[in-house]
């Protein structure tokens, strides 16, 4: 009789050890395997990165290439489609060591993703927003954009730090990060794409020689253009576009000028500060504000 029940305590106790070094080892080295895949894919995602923002600050040109901001944000993407194969593969292995039927899990699953259709529409929507917006190369890293997110939110302007396929995160020239989800982006402005425009509007007295105002813009606009810090920056020599509007105690004449992919802003800098010297010369005093239509990349 005591023998008996010796017997039947040690048999679970050898079904557990057997299970251990067979299905319960199996798990641990997928497990861990998984873990040092992930961070093998991580590694190679940043060395290939890495390796574009190096060739991009190795060249000649000022500005990134759009193949270059395209192959990081693709890079970026793949990264993370890779990582999520790889858990998913691993939970499903996992799950048929343990025991359980995977196949068996076929029509739950069919429930389950209907209600995480209704549930998780956002999370689904900010997917293919991604999906498209790396296809369709909306934009990439580096690239610097103005988003809308709808009516009553201010539209968000900043340097493209990050793009995956669920979120976009852009830095701010205050420094601020902001992670927007790709599914509530309305609109993109992007002000970097191919080239761009810086517009200003100079207001003078009503009573000003407009012809004379005209010629002195008209000169500073090429003395930019053979400036040597400033002729790297534009495509051609600024333009004034001449009397933009009246009002009752001044007008505004508009001076334009094409620059590089996200040099409009910098050039616009340079540009008021030489009119506002310019004009001083001539008698014109600018009144405490210049300003600066809104910089576009769009022709």
């Amino acid at each position: 009789m005591n023998n008996h029940c010796v017997i039947v305590a040690i048999a679970p106790l050898t079904d557990f050890s057997g299970w251990v070094r067979g299905n319960g080892l199996e798990i641990v080295l997928l497990v861990l395997g998984a873990l040092l895949l992930s961070r093998v894919i991580t590694w190679l995602g940043d060395r290939i990165t890495g390796r574009i923002d190096q060739a991009a600050a190795d060249s000649d040109a000022l500005v990134r290439s759009e193949a270059s901001k395209h192959r990081h944000a693709v890079a970026q993407v793949l990264t993370y489609v890779a990582l999520v194969l790889l858990y998913t593969i691993t939970a499903v292995l996992v799950l048929s060591r343990l025991g359980v039927p995977v196949t068996a899990l076929v029509a739950p699953a069919t429930v389950l993703g209907v209600a995480l259709g209704f549930g998780a529409q956002r999370v689904v929507q900010d997917v293919l927003a991604g999906f498209f917006v790396v296809a369709e190369r909306q934009y990439g890293y580096g690239d610097i954009v103005r988003l809308s997110l709808g009516a009553g939110i201010a539209p968000t302007t900043g340097t493209v730090e990050d793009v995956t396929l669920r979120v976009t995160q852009i830095r701010t020239v205050d420094g601020e990060v902001v992670i927007t989800p790709n599914g509530q982006i309305l609109q993109v402005t992007n002000l970097s794409r191919d080239w761009a425009r810086a517009v200003i509007d100079v207001p003078v007295p009503a009573g000003a020689d407009v012809g004379a105002v005209i010629d002195a813009l008209a000169e500073v606009g090429r003395e930019a253009y053979e400036d040597p810090d400033l002729h790297p920056l534009l495509l051609d020599a600024p333009t004034v576009m001449g009397v933009e509007s009246l009002e009752v105690d001044q007008l505004n004449i508009r001076v334009v000028a094409r620059t590089l992919p996200g040099k409009q802003f910098e050039v616009g800098r340079q540009l008021r500060s030489r009119i506002a010297a310019a004009l001083r010369q001539q008698g014109l005093h600018l009144p405490p504000q210049l300003d600066t239509a809104e910089p576009s990349g769009i022709s």
